[in-house]
């Protein structure tokens, strides 16, 4: 793939010299009211009836003010170079999807000028009564060299042949609306109005319409030769949308209204018997087709000529250069003139008018959605001087051209977004990096931000665990080995940062470390892994790593594990000491809840796993049954999942605890069968360093757990590492920070603990308040029957009423007490209870 620059940036931008008016608003206009206008219209209300015409319309052009809204934003937000849809779309979207629709879009509209011009040779042959097979395509040919000519001279020269064309269309309008004043039946419009039976479908007419509204952005394909692209586009666009409804809008009604259903549906010259002067809707014909033929053969050269600057296809990079001050694409001119005489040759275009309806179509589509998709990437970028938006608009917009092509050809629609589709694949596996910056990193970051917020709101539990590691590359030569290996550790799980750690201070140490990013961001390229390269530079090497491991990462994405090689060595130790000095930062890396994972290999004697013999690809895990164990066993299981480790077996092996050896070995089984980790269990009668090394010194991969003892990694037997790890071929050892639960239940852990504090906290809550409320009443009542004892003692009562009040009174205070406990007891559990849930970082009511 060629690599060099972007023509963007290669060469200066030549601003247009093309204003609204004649660079926007008259090509998209003249191609709106084309053929279907003067030819098609009366047979779709003839059909429908003009209810449904009407309806047929709003949608229609729905869709284009949707589109055009999208295109006011997206082009206000940006400078507009030449492409028109294409620069839009590759620069939002990226290079696959621009690279796609670019050549698409040049394909379709170069197809178009045969298509356009084919409808011109056969309007020509009705009007000279010719009916030789062949004579519509050397009119249409003849149309495609007159045309040439113009396309070949600049856009100031086409535009200048549009306004003549402009003119006539103008006057053929005119023409046909005194007529249908003149000629205007309100008892005939009223008839038209209701549909028929055996009428056609709605969809049928609504396809039979819809290619009518899809040349409203073909003013956006002449954006390189506008003075003033951000301004004229959507002003333009708006203008022809704008007065092209309402030419269709009211050439509807008075076909309505002036001609019965019989002739609007049989006769396709329907407007000659409405207007006043007949001849000039022939000539409206006439220039509706070359209008719009004309139109296609501006913007299919100006859309090649962006795509070939561009250089996404090498094979058209000789298209990017233009002629003269305003950049003319001569030979995407040749190239497009070309592709028109030649479909012009074949005859074929009934079968590919639709897949190019289509490709319209998705264009209008994937505007609506870049649109969409810069505005919701919430970059403040995005800052369109079009105020008049809401993303939502965007996403109608892209739903209803979606809709539009499965209503108006089915298989076409299919065919397109195929055709689309394989383009895009292609330009992914071979584009290489972008030339631009488009809107996919915005994208990503805010999916990042949602994604990493909504992860902090969920609870930690061992089903949801991943390797999150950090890879410490200081020793260059041994950085190729540990870098694989990171990635196998990973999988496609976890997210990795190769991390390299200098010591030093002063300018020169930010120029080394400069220099050091870059060979090791050069050496994750050529492993072709996935990981984040780091490299920090730090006064202290002990403060520099404290801080590195405490603070690197963000919310909940922080690393968990700590990947080394063996005696790593460090910018100030590289004595004997070594291995002490490692263990006083592993220390470190430890009391942050990291596991620890010591990698012991020579890159000369790296593994292959590839070139391993199946027999051999063998992975043993020396299990002792702790979280150093689990965590090994998990690991084992995350590098078969890789594709040059999928074959690999894995082999617990675990040392006999008592006589019993079939016991030990079914526990080790269902041990396994609980983790749902294929493995096979071997047990081996003693445990030291020679059994590990008589039954793995023939292993692919070796794990083996090991601990600190004042800051000196120790293997299982209380040796030194080195022992161990100097007669296995490639070992690594393992100490886990925290406890990993394989066989770990939805229901269990930090969720299920936070749902079942929840409950006790409600649950005390309610009981709190329903106490309350009874020690509240049983005061009353002692209240009530003390006021009682009281007046009665004043009345002078009997003393058997005295007695028997004053036992009530002593009753209902005992019950008042008891009440008053119960609410206290249950007031104390909800403040336990709250203690908990904040414990848990729970946000609990207050008081």
């Amino acid at each position: 793939m060629n690599t060099s620059k972007n023509n963007d940036s290669n060469k200066q931008y030549t601003k247009g010299t093309l204003g609204t008016f004649g660079g926007v608003f008259t090509p998209s206009i003249l191609t709106i009211l084309g053929l279907i206008l003067f030819l098609r219209l009366g047979y779709v209300v003839g059909q429908g009836g003009l209810w449904r015409t009407l309806i047929i319309l709003a949608l229609a052009n729905g869709i284009s003010v949707l589109t055009t809204i999208s295109l006011s934003a997206i082009a206000t937000s940006l400078t507009v170079k030449g492409g028109g849809d294409y620069y839009l779309i590759s620069r939002t979207l990226g290079l696959e999807f621009g690279g796609a629709i670019g050549l698409v879009l040049f394909l379709a509209q170069s197809v178009s000028i045969a298509f356009y011009c084919i409808g011109f040779g056969e309007v020509i042959s009705g009007i000279l009564q010719v009916q030789t097979g062949y004579f519509p395509q050397v009119i249409a040919a003849g149309a495609v060299m007159f045309l040439f000519i113009f396309a070949w001279l600049g856009a100031d020269w086409a535009t200048r042949l549009q306004y003549m064309v402009m003119a006539v269309l103008i006057a053929a309008l005119i023409s046909f609306f005194v007529g249908g004043m003149v000629k205007w039946d309100s008892a005939l419009m009223v008839e038209n109005w209701k549909t028929n039976s055996g009428a056609q479908g709605f969809w049928v007419l609504f396809a039979i319409f819809f290619p009518a509204v899809t040349g409203f952005t073909q003013g956006v394909s002449m954006s390189g030769d506008l003075k003033d692209p951000g301004k004229s586009l959507p002003v333009g666009i708006f203008m022809a949308v704008g007065l092209s409804m309402l030419v269709y809008f009211f050439a509807s009604i008075i076909m309505a209204a002036t001609l019965p259903k019989e002739t609007l549906i049989s006769d396709y010259n329907a407007m000659q018997h409405v207007a006043v002067v007949d001849f000039l809707i022939v000539a409206g014909v006439i220039a509706a087709t070359l209008s719009s033929a004309m139109a296609s053969f501006l913007g299919a050269p100006r859309i090649l000529q962006s795509l070939s600057g561009d250089r996404i296809f090498p094979v058209l990079n000789l298209f990017a250069k233009g002629v003269g001050s305003s950049d003319n694409p001569r030979r995407g001119v040749l190239l497009s003139g070309g592709i028109a005489l030649c479909m012009i040759a074949i005859g074929k275009l009934n079968l590919i008018a639709p897949i190019v309806s289509m490709f319209f179509l998705v264009s209008y589509g994937l505007l609506n959605y870049a649109t969409f998709f810069e505005a919701r990437s919430g970059s403040p970028s995005f800052r369109p001087r079009f105020k008049f938006y809401d993303y939502r608009v965007s996403l109608v917009g892209g739903a209803a051209c979606l809709v539009a092509m499965l209503a108006v050809n089915v298989t076409a629609g299919v065919v397109a977004i195929a055709f689309l589709t394989a383009i895009y694949q292609y330009l992914k596996r071979t584009a290489g990096p972008s030339r631009w910056a488009d809107s996919q990193r915005s994208y990503h970051l805010k999916m990042v931000r949602q994604h990493l917020f909504a992860a902090a709101e969920e609870t930690e539990h061992p089903r949801n665990w991943r390797p999150q590691l950090m890879v410490f590359t200081n020793d260059v030569k041994r950085r190729r080995p540990i870098i694989q290996f990171a990635s196998w550790l990973q999988g496609s799980s976890g997210v990795t940062a190769a991390v390299q750690v200098l010591e030093g201070k002063g300018a020169a140490m930010v120029k080394y470390r400069e220099t050091a990013a870059a060979a090791l961001k050069k050496n994750i390229k050529e492993e072709k892994v996935e990981m984040f390269p780091l490299v920090i530079s730090t006064p202290d090497l002990d403060i520099g790593i404290h801080a590195l491991i405490q603070s690197y990462g963000i919310g909940p994405l922080r690393p968990n594990t700590i990947l080394a090689n063996w005696i790593e060595p460090l910018p100030r130790f590289e004595s004997d000491e070594n291995a002490r000095e490692l263990g006083y930062y592993m220390r470190i890396a430890f009391r942050q809840e990291c596991n620890i994972v010591l990698l012991n290999i020579k890159a000369k004697e790296w593994i292959n796993p590839e070139a391993l013999p199946a027999g051999q690809k063998r992975i043993d895990v020396w299990w002792e049954g702790d979280a150093s164990s689990r965590l090994m066993l998990l690991f084992a299981y995350i590098l078969t999942r890789n594709s040059k480790w999928q074959d690999a077996r894995i082999r617990v092996l675990d040392t006999v605890y008592d006589k019993a050896s079939e016991k030990t070995v079914a526990d080790l089984e269902k041990t396994l069968s609980d983790f749902r980790i294929d493995a096979v269990p071997e047990i081996v009668p003693t445990r030291d360093i020679n059994t590990v090394v008589a039954y793995s010194a023939d292993a692919a991969l070796v794990f083996f757990p090991f601990r600190l003892k004042n800051y000196t990694p120790l293997d299982p037997f209380g040796n030194s590492l080195d022992l161990l790890f100097s007669q296995l071929q490639t070992a690594v050892s393992v100490l886990a920070a925290r406890d990993i639960d394989l066989d770990a239940e939805p229901d269990e852990g930090g969720a299920a603990e936070l749902a079942a504090a929840n409950d006790a906290f409600y649950g005390a809550l309610k009981k709190e308040e329903k106490a309350e409320q009874d020690a509240d009443e049983a005061s009353r009542l002692a209240e009530e029957k003390l006021k009682k004892l009281q007046a009665a003692a004043l009345s002078n009562a009997d003393e058997d009423t005295v007695r028997r009040l004053n036992a009530e009174a002593l009753s209902a205070k005992d019950a008042a007490v008891k009440a008053a406990r119960k609410a206290a007891k249950w007031s104390a559990k909800v403040i336990n209870y709250k203690k908990d849930l904040e414990k848990m970082g729970e946000t609990v009511p207050g008081d």
